[in-house]
């Protein structure tokens, strides 16, 4: 299952190098508008998977480095993320 990650996150990259690469060389008119929705759309959901994951980020070593991979991979890594066993949560 981690391959599907991997592939989510891969993609997600590539999509966003197809909006940076249209804000800067933009296409015709139906697909630039497209994009740059899509685009902004992303952007939207990724902020708010970051302000609904914030709590569970705190424990981590480089919470920075997981937000930044946040909006930028989104659920993607969210996922890949390890969860707290029962022990170490009913000791925090």
């Amino acid at each position: 299952m981690t391959w599907l990650w991997s592939l989510g996150k891969a993609l997600t990259v590539v999509f966003w190098w197809v909006v940076l690469m249209n804000l800067f060389m933009p296409m015709t008119h139906p697909f630039r508008v497209l994009i740059n929705g899509a685009g902004a759309a992303l952007m939207v959901l990724h902020v708010l998977e970051l302000l609904l994951f914030h709590v569970s980020l705190r424990g981590r070593t480089h919470p920075w480095f997981d937000r930044l991979q946040i909006l930028l991979v989104g659920i993607f890594h969210v996922r890949s993320i390890p969860t707290r066993s029962v022990q170490e949560s009913n000791n925090a």
